[in-house]
């Protein structure tokens, strides 16, 4: 891949992932937890026995990957916790999680588009797509269920910039809304933010993943402080480590200037 050049206008609202997937609708009491033992077996095996060890020879091989700070987690695994990191990949975006959070198995909060690919919906959603509902009647039922992954100590990822931007140095500008979740259910939050860096003999990047936290908010602040609290603490860490990056492969030029 050579270095490329993107054109951008808005940096809340701008996506470059170009899937070109055409989302389906969910359902409002679409199904969040299986209920079939069977599955939930198969599963289990499938993502730690066969896609962690296959994403993380991908991310070693392809990105050449390093992550830093994962004893930070350790003392967390029993009561689980949130995630929020930056979003700059497809595939890797979609791998790091799992290696990030291992041996725990990370729950990703994901556009509907990841369950609208005909043929690999129940893949997806074993390997822990939580993907937010299409419209407002599916919300309930949504927040419900990932209240029910915090309540069993599950590892929630979530990327606040929503929109992938592939390569991207820098943090893009997200609010509180995300961080809602953990302010109100008292869990510990941490950021994971993958940076990249010049290799000596090729022109595609590195990347090593930096892990900072925990982060709590102060429990004697209201609902809107702790989420804003919670949204500055994270944003603050993962630009602070957005500098180590030191190669940019995709260069993005606003539109407006």
């Amino acid at each position: 891949m050579k270095d490329k050049i993107i054109y951008y206008k808005d940096e809340l609202n701008d996506d470059f992932a170009n899937t070109n997937i055409k989302q389906k609708k969910l359902p409002p009491d679409y199904r969040y937890f299986t209920k079939n033992p069977f599955r939930r077996i198969i599963a289990f095996i499938f993502y730690h026995f066969i896609v962690t060890p296959i994403a993380f020879l991908f991310q070693k091989i392809v990105y050449h990957e390093k992550i830093v700070g994962r004893k930070k987690l350790k003392k967390y695994r029993k009561e689980g916790y949130f995630l929020y990191g930056n979003h700059t990949r497809l595939a890797g975006d979609a791998y790091t999680p799992a290696l990030v959070s291992f041996p725990k198995k990370a729950y990703i909060i994901t556009s509907p588009d990841t369950v609208s690919i005909f043929g690999i919906r129940t893949i997806v959603e074993d390997l822990g797509a939580v993907p937010v509902p299409t419209g407002q009647a599916g919300m309930k039922n949504f927040i419900n269920a990932v209240k029910r992954h915090s309540g069993k100590n599950h590892v929630i990822v979530i990327y606040p910039e929503a929109h992938i931007w592939p390569y991207y140095t820098k943090i893009r500008p997200f609010g509180d809304a995300s961080f809602h979740y953990p302010a109100e259910l008292q869990k510990p939050v941490f950021t994971f933010t993958t940076v990249y860096k010049k290799r000596l003999f090729f022109k595609f990047p590195k990347t090593t993943v930096y892990i900072d936290g925990p982060f709590f908010a102060n429990s004697a602040n209201n609902l809107k402080q702790r989420k804003k609290e919670l949204r500055d603490l994270c944003f603050e860490a993962m630009s602070n480590r957005s500098l180590k990056s030191n190669y940019e492969h995709v260069k993005y030029i606003n539109e407006n200037i």
